[in-house]
């Protein structure tokens, strides 16, 4: 085994015996960039120079007894939205070709505490606006998309060119391509992780988060980058608790909700059963399972929409109004629509916003997570315009895609999504767990009882077998 396929935790042990060296596992790590990077295009920037000598700081660190955790000599990546100072931040738009921040995010100055090594940033739907990454391409098949708007943080962590790609996600964009590339996605509870020097889509709905190979390794990440940021109007002070502390859990009486709407509505076969077995085997491990109805779910994608179109048109205002040609057609299409949004249309969501929150809070005085599918279908082939369902309903793959991954964003409740298995053509399917505010450590732990006898926990996409097939 070639160091870049291991988990986090487990090259994290090895850094930590000294069997391996930042350096080595750096090395592995860039020379798979290297040798995929041209079927992917997963990354903005691939930041060589800087890894090599942060992994070459981390080595001598660790030798001299100074380890500082299991994020320690790891190669990482951020979305593209994160500042890093001095590295180009693109946000992947021609707006910001040329931006190059002075000052980290949060997030970056958290991972550099920890002693990360930053191999690159990668690519996002431009500004975070849609849930394909047009740049990108699918590791399992790339012909396809890997989901967005965190599609470069997607794909890189199944094709092992990092151990962690941190995403963003305000309708979805850290679980879809999680659950399009099989890996797993930890959207946290909202104001959990500060959004600090990250570009922003919708204020009120953004929240970031990591994409790993395991629900182990998105613990660890998460240990190492939540806390509360009085510099980000949206984070919360709360305690920081461990969140690997429930994984390896007994799920007795544990009460699992299960849909029985809403999540079940155009739905593909495939999945519905896929999903449907992860459930079974929750209950299988003596988790109670409790069929519930979604609560006021006809609201829930108004409540999306007539938040993030006109909190993002706001955003993007003064670039809108400057250089509108610099935008892509879609993205720009999307802020002209936000232009048109009544005041009054944008405080009746935020009050229709409170009483969903109400409501959910309400379900989960019944239940102690939600499992439900990740997503409708699995990834659709690049450039594919819509879906069409058996009974006529076309959808365009953003509109699809989003559909399931909304409450959460509503909510601002924790879900983690991880991978079922494969469909009949070899694509990935995710289940995702939610749960209570601030209980990122309960959905770590129901995921990763899951995890643990799905057979699917930290499987690489077979792209390394394709390229040397060729």
């Amino acid at each position: 085994m070639e160091p870049y396929e291991l988990t986090l935790s487990d090259a994290a042990t090895e850094i930590a015996t000294g069997a391996l060296s930042p350096v080595e596992l750096t090395d592995s790590v860039l020379a798979r960039i290297d040798t995929v990077e041209g079927d992917l295009t997963a990354f903005v920037t691939v930041t060589e120079e800087v890894a090599r000598a942060q992994a070459a700081v981390a080595a001598e660190e660790i030798a001299r007894g100074a380890y500082r955790g299991p994020l320690h000599g790891i190669p990482i990546a951020l979305k593209d939205l994160y500042d890093t100072a001095g590295i180009l931040t693109t946000s992947s738009s021609q707006v910001r070709a040329q931006h190059v921040p002075t000052a980290d995010s949060a997030v970056a100055e958290r991972f550099a505490q920890a002693g990360a090594v930053l191999v690159g940033k990668t690519h996002t739907h431009e500004f975070a606006y849609g849930a394909t990454t047009p740049t990108t391409r699918n590791p399992w098949d790339v012909d396809r998309i890997p989901g967005g708007s965190s599609g470069g943080s997607g794909a890189a962590v199944a094709a092992g060119e990092c151990m962690v790609g941190m995403g963003s996600d305000t309708g979805g964009s850290i679980r879809i391509p999680a659950a399009l590339c099989g890996v797993v996605g930890l959207k946290p509870t909202y104001g959990r992780v500060s959004r600090r020097g990250v570009a922003s889509l919708s204020w009120s709905l953004d929240h970031v988060g990591p994409l790993t190979r395991t629900v182990r390794d998105a613990a660890l990440t998460l240990n190492a980058i939540a806390g509360y940021d009085r510099a980000d109007p949206g984070s919360v002070d709360v305690p920081v608790v461990d969140f690997t502390r429930r994984i390896g859990m007994d799920l007795t009486g544990v009460r699992v909700g299960v849909p029985t709407d809403y999540f079940t509505d155009h739905l593909q076969e495939e999945v519905r059963d896929s999903v449907a077995a992860a459930v079974a085997a929750l209950g299988a491990l003596g988790a109670t399972l409790v069929q519930v109805e979604i609560p006021m779910a006809s609201q829930i994608a108004a409540v999306e929409w007539g938040l993030m179109l006109p909190e993002a048109t706001a955003y993007h205002q003064e670039a809108l109004r400057a250089t509108p040609e610099l935008f892509t057609e879609e993205t720009r299409a999307l802020l002209e629509v936000g232009e048109f949004v009544l005041a009054t249309d944008y405080l009746k969501a935020q009050r229709v916003r409170t009483l969903v929150q109400a409501a959910w809070r309400d379900l989960f005085s019944r239940i102690d997570v939600l499992a439900a599918p990740t997503l409708t279908c699995t990834a659709t082939l690049a450039g594919q315009t819509e879906v069409v369902w058996p009974d006529g309903l076309r959808e365009a793959p953003t509109t699809t895609y989003v559909r399931f991954s909304q409450p959460a964003n509503v909510t601002g409740l924790p879900s983690i999504t991880v991978p079922t298995g494969l469909d009949a053509a070899g694509l990935p399917m995710g289940v995702q767990i939610m749960g209570r505010p601030f209980e990122e450590d309960v959905v770590c732990g129901v995921a990763a009882a899951y995890e643990e006898v799905s057979g699917f926990a930290g499987r690489l996409a077979p792209l390394h077998r394709e390229l040397t097939a060729v």
